[in-house]
């Protein structure tokens, strides 16, 4: 196979960065509770949206903007916006449930130390619609990514992120003067945490849990049957998981396949990329 063909063996991350990535993906959680009193430096939450700002973008439209919230009256008025909104929600929920509902802690609003409404300007890429044209939400998808880059980056940081979805989203635009064309897509509490649980909130509280992975992964087409070999690979994944821990194990995930390190690799440090090049294009 022709060598520009193939990712050259340093491209790969080694068996600690590796695990570093699984882990920040495994133990991210939204963040309700926990929230302590302590400040977040500027220099921690420039590497953070640095992080968001570096997400895949279809056409490198870059659509976000980050609305950083420290002032605490202002901050009440978007709890408020959050409770009129969980009143209204409350019928559509399933009666027998109207209860625990009432109970789950939905929101860190003002407990965090600040809060970032995340953006999308529609307008943006106006002049520019490349992969657009067929699928006009790509903008939207494209800001969620960089809130999934901010969201790990704050887990390998300890620092916890909380997304407060019940809010009217009209409302909260005219509370913070977001012009017409510009939507709002995530609104974040930010702080740091006494603990990440191990498990979701609402897992532990009993409104859900984790789907069946296997369950979900079709063949070709939509319920289409086949791929038993990957099925079987994740059910073995998912016993690694659930096997006793000994005491020295800090697992947190299922393991990563051990590898011979690439030559010449190390751990990444956020001091080692080019992020001036790094390309936010998909």
């Amino acid at each position: 196979m022709p060598e520009d063909m193939t990712a050259r063996a340093s491209d790969g991350f080694d068996q600690i960065a590796r695990e570093a990535v699984y882990r920040a993906m495994f133990t991210r959680r939204d963040v309700r509770s926990h929230f302590t009193p302590e400040a977040i430096d500027d220099e921690v939450l420039a590497r953070l949206l640095l992080a968001a700002h570096h997400a895949p973008s279809v056409g490198f439209m870059q659509p976000w903007n980050f609305i950083v919230i420290r002032d605490a009256n202002r901050r009440e008025k978007v709890r408020d916006l959050f409770l009129t909104a969980r009143e209204q929600e409350l019928p559509e929920i399933e009666e027998e449930r109207q209860a625990l509902y009432r109970k789950l802690k939905l929101e860190g609003i003002c407990e965090s130390a600040l809060n970032i409404c995340v953006t999308c300007d529609r307008e943006r890429s106006k002049g520019s619609p490349l992969g657009r044209s067929h699928n006009p939400e790509m903008d939207l998808y494209s800001t969620v990514c960089a809130v999934q880059n901010f969201w790990l980056a704050a887990r390998a940081e300890g620092v916890g992120v909380g997304w407060v979805s019940i809010i009217e989203a009209r409302a909260l635009k005219n509370l913070l003067s977001i012009p017409g064309h510009v939507t709002p897509v995530a609104y974040l509490c930010v702080g740091r945490v006494s603990q990440f649980a191990p498990k979701p909130d609402l897992e532990t509280q009993g409104w859900g849990r984790r789907l069946p992975l296997p369950e979900l992964i079709m063949s070709e087409t939509f319920h289409g049957q086949g791929e038993t070999p990957l099925k079987s690979a994740v059910a073995q994944l998912n016993r690694l998981a659930a096997a006793p821990a000994g005491p020295d194990d800090q697992r947190v995930a299922p393991a990563v396949p051990q590898r011979e390190p690439p030559k010449e690799a190390s751990a990444l440090s956020f001091n080692s990329l080019n992020l001036e090049d790094a390309s936010a294009s998909r």
